[in-house]
């Protein structure tokens, strides 16, 4: 009788173990997803899974040691195999799913090199001297509050980049820095389209034209990184917000309103109609920050509202230039001639969706804060703060610290 009880608790202790390994890796794995740069913790998520399982063959063995006392010898020798067969499958299943890592080169700070004839030309020194400063603080930030010394790069960073081998050019996209025009321009550079006036928005974004750079091989990716040119355009952070919230909230959305505003609605909205949350029309910027800065947001990240810095890992990949939308014209026009682009090729002056509608401007972009408390927009920067400091923009606001 003894032993039996001795055979229940074993099995209970071994039970509630293999649950507590469970319960922590499910926890592990949130907090994999949710960080902003995986490879930080790829190695010692996939330690603990492996010394987890290590631990879970260890106390298996060491409990049939005991249970063997209520069954024969074979039949300790097939649980044996079965553990040993068991930790290996899931060994490999762990290999198999991890990322692909690829290890790149050192820094590099080189621009590409201004023409002979242009290096008397003042408009072109003056904007090669602004990419350097802008490389620079970025550089600058990167090295103050981030630790990429291992200088590791998945898939996953490059998934945003878009390719164009013509000329050489790899673009990190940034939604509503301009990305439908770059897009176009890449198109006409790669022979597409004669005009990005003939390229309609659908075709633009879903018609799988271009080609994503993470899906070459290894050598394709590094050979790509090490040798194209690599350019971003960036907007100021709060502005590039409210833009996004105009376009995805304020016009008639098959995405984003049941996905996104029915959600926010449901969770932010007190006494919230029936119509409302049915259709996830009609959300308020006040309930899309909230829901922007809830730690457990009812529904997750969108690449429209995400940082520059999770969008384009610009610590680890070294962008040679970083142009930003409030300058656009001149800076994509200056990378266009860098790049040897065809001297009719011009960047798109016009307006991609709702035409008819004002840009969204500095000053538009006061009229939305001006909705929340001091608060909001306080915790609003800080969601921010990297992409303010690291693209050199000034605080929107003289109330925030």
């Amino acid at each position: 009788m003894t032993n039996w009880i001795d055979l229940r608790t074993i099995i209970m202790r071994l039970t509630c173990m293999f649950s507590f390994i469970l319960l922590f890796g499910a926890a592990g794995l949130v907090v994999f997803i949710h960080l902003q740069d995986p490879e930080e913790i790829l190695f010692p998520f996939q330690h603990f899974v492996l010394t987890s399982l290590k631990c879970f063959t260890y106390f298996t063995e060491v409990a049939s040691t005991k249970v063997c006392n209520f069954f024969n010898e074979d039949q300790q020798k097939g649980e044996e195999i079965n553990s040993i067969r068991l930790h290996k499958r899931r060994r490999r299943f762990i290999i198999k799913k991890s990322p692909i890592l690829i290890s790149m080169n050192s820094s590099i700070l080189n621009l590409p090199t201004l023409k002979s004839e242009d290096r008397n030309d003042n408009k072109w020194k003056s904007l090669y001297q602004i990419q350097r400063e802008r490389k620079q603080i970025m550089r600058e930030t990167c090295s103050k509050y981030k630790s990429n010394n291992r200088r590791i790069i998945t898939p996953y960073h490059v998934s945003r980049i878009f390719v164009e081998d013509k000329y050489r050019v790899l673009y990190c996209e940034v939604p509503k820095a301009g990305c439908s025009n770059w897009k176009r321009v890449l198109m006409v550079l790669n022979g597409l389209a004669s005009s990005t006036k003939d390229i309609q928005h659908n075709t633009v974004h879903y018609g799988n034209y271009l080609k994503r750079l993470d899906g070459f091989d290894h050598k394709g990716i590094y050979h790509r990184l090490n040798t194209y040119t690599k350019m971003l355009f960036i907007r100021e952070p709060f502005e590039k917000l409210v833009s996004a919230f105009r376009d995805k909230f304020e016009h008639p959305n098959n995405y984003y309103h049941p996905v996104f505003g029915k959600a926010i609605i449901s969770r932010y909205r007190v006494n919230a109609t029936k119509e409302a949350l049915r259709t996830g029309s009609g959300v308020k910027f006040k309930e899309f920050i909230q829901y922007l800065l809830d730690v457990h947001r009812p529904v997750g990240m969108d690449i429209h509202w995400d940082h520059v810095n999770r969008l384009c890992s610009p610590c680890l990949i070294d962008y040679d230039f970083v142009g930003k939308f409030e300058s656009m014209e001149e800076d994509a026009n200056f990378f266009l001639h860098l790049i040897g682009a065809p001297q009719n090729l011009t960047f798109p002056k016009f307006k991609d969706r709702h035409s008819n509608e004002e840009r969204t401007t500095t000053k538009i972009t006061q009229q939305y804060f001006a909705q929340l408390s001091p608060s909001q927009r306080q915790r609003s920067y800080d969601f921010y703060y990297m992409d303010y400091l690291m693209f050199n923009y000034s605080k929107p606001f003289e109330d925030l610290y």
